[in-house]
């Protein structure tokens, strides 16, 4: 038996709930545990999310939630869906216009909070669509922002308040049929958050979502979190996870992974390996090119993350947090290192380019393997870059014809009267 079974097989048994897909994540049902982080760029900054959103999956995120709270958000993840590494998650604050928007983009998911999107007719077009869509939403229930009702109801923010919030959210969704769906719990108190998911875990069977909300900066944050998100996971409790720190997001993520590991949920790896999801421009089969170089590095158990991407136009951008990586262009590979081209070869040599080039990076680090780059390498790449663009246009996703869909109909809400003006939830 190996460490990480052991190790789980010492944990209480895991809680049996429903399946979900967030994208091509399996949630609940006996899936491997999640771990979830949120960019902290405005969404609207496109190729600044899309480097954050690649640097949380290098750190191991599997899934990304963006904020949606205004219409150039949503325009936003229009044309950062097709180019994530990872499933995205719409969080949505005031305006259910923004759930719908975000939908057009194509996300794999929405975040509701109970306390702030409360009308029933907007909550069930919202699930209405989302159900038509085939896409989950997490009930995202939040201590600090429940309803007025219920806080009077209960003396305050509760565990029967959190657990009834979700309830009633459940019963617009039920009566559309729409039953596609993960719930939180979340408090900033770690006790009221541990007694809020014990209930949950009680009264309901669909996943949940754990976190410790506005935990704050490390080490305190981490310290909240772990005792939080740890005392359940040890109790079977929990699906997915998130660490919501007064930090960089990746530091999230890291530290979800590394719970993970700790507790024998999830299996540890030297080698970390993500790829881009291929898009209209790449010219190579991108997922056999993952899962080459996934085959031959992984026996080498080299502790260094590694991107396998699509096309040279956005890739090493997008992957610049990766130690390594390469990304196809005009039949060759162009390997990066953190963001910059070392080397041009053949793309029939692109694996063999990119093994070689990793046992280098490990065996003498970052710096000498800059210092050795291919003077050349950038010009080409540039070159090959060019040729790209102009061979495929700017938009092979066709993110363009979301994006007019997303402003017909934020338009048609705001000539109703109801404006999508931006919005935050905590």
């Amino acid at each position: 038996m190996g460490a990480m079974e052991l190790s789980s097989d010492l944990l209480m048994p895991r809680r049996k709930t429903r399946r979900i897909h967030v994208g091509d994540v399996a949630i609940g049902g006996g899936a491997p545990i999640s771990v979830q982080s949120m960019t902290t760029t405005k969404t609207a900054d496109v190729e600044g999310t899309l480097a954050q959103i690649y640097a949380l999956a290098a750190a191991g995120a599997d899934i990304v939630r963006c904020t949606c709270n205004e219409e150039a958000a949503a325009e936003g993840l229009a044309r950062i869906v097709p180019r994530s590494p990872v499933p995205i998650v719409a969080d949505i604050h005031f305006h259910y216009e923004m759930a719908l928007a975000a939908l057009e983009a194509g996300v794999h998911g929405l975040r509701l909070n109970p306390g702030n999107l409360r009308k029933e007719s907007e909550i069930k077009l919202v699930a209405s669509e989302a159900k038509d869509r085939g896409v989950p939403i997490r009930v995202g229930v939040n201590a600090g922002s429940l309803h007025p009702d219920l806080y009077k109801k209960h003396g305050g923010a509760t565990p029967e308040a959190l657990v009834e919030s979700a309830k009633m959210e459940l019963a617009y969704f039920e009566d559309v049929g729409f039953t596609d769906v993960k719930i939180s719990v979340k408090a900033s108190s770690v006790a009221l958050m541990i007694a809020a998911y014990r209930l949950a875990s009680e009264t309901f069977d669909h996943p949940l979502h754990l976190g410790v909300t506005e935990a704050g900066p490390p080490p305190a944050g981490l310290l909240k979190g772990t005792a939080g998100i740890g005392t359940l996971l040890a109790e079977g409790i929990g699906d997915t996870i998130r660490y919501s720190l007064t930090a960089d997001p990746v530091e999230e993520a890291r530290a979800g992974r590394q719970l993970l590991e700790a507790l024998g949920l999830r299996e540890r790896k030297g080698l970390d390996l993500i790829a881009c999801p291929s898009c209209g421009r790449a010219q190579v089969d991108v997922i056999a090119v993952a899962k080459e170089a996934q085959a031959a590095l992984e026996d080498r158990n080299l502790p260094i993350q590694v991107a396998v991407m699509g096309c040279v136009v956005n890739g090493p951008g997008e992957a610049r947090s990766a130690d390594l990586g390469i990304a196809a262009g005009k039949h060759k590979g162009h390997l990066f290192i953190q963001g910059k081209i070392v080397r041009v070869v053949p793309e029939s040599e692109m694996v063999d380019a990119l093994v070689a080039e990793a046992e280098r990076l490990v065996a003498e680090g970052v710096d000498a393997r800059l210092a050795a780059a291919d003077a050349s390498a950038e010009a080409e790449a540039e070159a090959d870059r060019a040729a790209l663009l102009d061979e495929k246009g700017v938009d092979p996703n066709a993110s363009e014809v979301r994006v007019d869909r997303i402003r017909r109909r934020v338009g048609a809400a705001e000539r109703t009267g109801r404006p999508a003006d931006a919005a935050h939830d905590a």
